[in-house]
């Protein structure tokens, strides 16, 4: 049994793992949670496979050491489909991951088109061939790489302007495939995406559903974790990678969400 202060890790590589964070506060407020943004390694969706797998396999081993954790939440879409089965290899608490939401997806479309909006690392990923092959094998599902918009979604949550012509971009280029004009429901396959979710719908329409898998993973953690004592901190901790320059701005945002001053990792 979980001593009832071992929080809950849920680790990015920036602040997109915050719509996890949310939703899991709405079902588990009372839940001790350590969020750790590894801003030093922001962004992930440059980065080879073989770079990925081996820094979050690394941080999250000596994160561990540290913070005793009695669940990690691997809230990185790009972390989860590359480093997922090795993390789990490593560690020995529950570890769950953060994929591509298309079985939702599927079950929503009405017209057989889904979009896909991912990081360049994300939409390559066999992981994200195998979720269509089991899931929307009798859809049509158009994925595009927004890179860009993990930047927007960092700047927007420190109340900087945002550079909304990428959204508009990646807004034009799903809709220039084949079945592009069919989509009415989308996939966030970033959690930073649905920090975006006004500026998406203006580019896509109020017709185009949003999907991401925070809910659903907020509630396979309250699921694992089910029965265990928990005593709430008075602020939950917020962990860099970095200088603590690189948090600067999110201060708001961590406050409303009942967090601490930032560490350093």
């Amino acid at each position: 049994m979980a001593d009832a202060s071992s929080p809950i890790l849920i680790f990015d590589s920036g602040v997109g793992g915050l719509t996890v964070y949310d939703a899991l506060r709405d079902i588990l407020p009372q839940a001790p949670v350590i969020y750790t943004a590894d801003l030093a390694g922001l962004p992930y969706g440059e980065k080879s496979e073989a770079e990925v797998a081996a820094r979050v396999a690394g941080l999250l081993g000596r994160m561990s050491e540290r913070f005793a954790p009695r669940l990690v939440c691997i809230a990185c879409n790009t972390a989860s489909t590359i480093a997922l089965g090795m993390v789990r290899d490593v560690l020995e608490v529950p570890i769950v991951g953060t994929v591509p939401a298309i079985k939702p997806a599927a079950a929503m479309t009405r017209t057989g088109a889904i979009g896909l909006i991912g990081t360049a690392a994300t939409i390559r990923q066999r992981y994200v061939d195998a979720l269509e092959r089991d899931f929307a094998a009798d859809k049509r599902l158009l994925r595009i790489a927004a890179p860009d918009l993990v930047a927007c979604a960092e700047a927007k949550l420190r109340g900087q302007a945002i550079d909304t012509k990428a959204i508009a971009q990646a807004a034009a280029d799903l809709r220039a495939q084949a079945d592009g004009a069919a989509i009415v429901t989308l996939v966030l396959a970033c959690t930073h995406f649905p920090l975006l979710a006004a500026e998406l719908t203006s580019e896509f329409g109020p017709d185009v559903a949003l999907v991401d898998g925070s809910q659903g993973i907020a509630r396979r953690i309250a699921h694992l974790v089910d029965g265990q004592p928990m005593t709430a901190p008075d602020a939950n901790r917020f962990v860099v990678t970095g200088p603590l320059e690189a948090a600067a701005g999110l201060e708001d945002a961590l406050v409303q969400r009942g967090f601490a001053a930032p560490e350093s990792f």
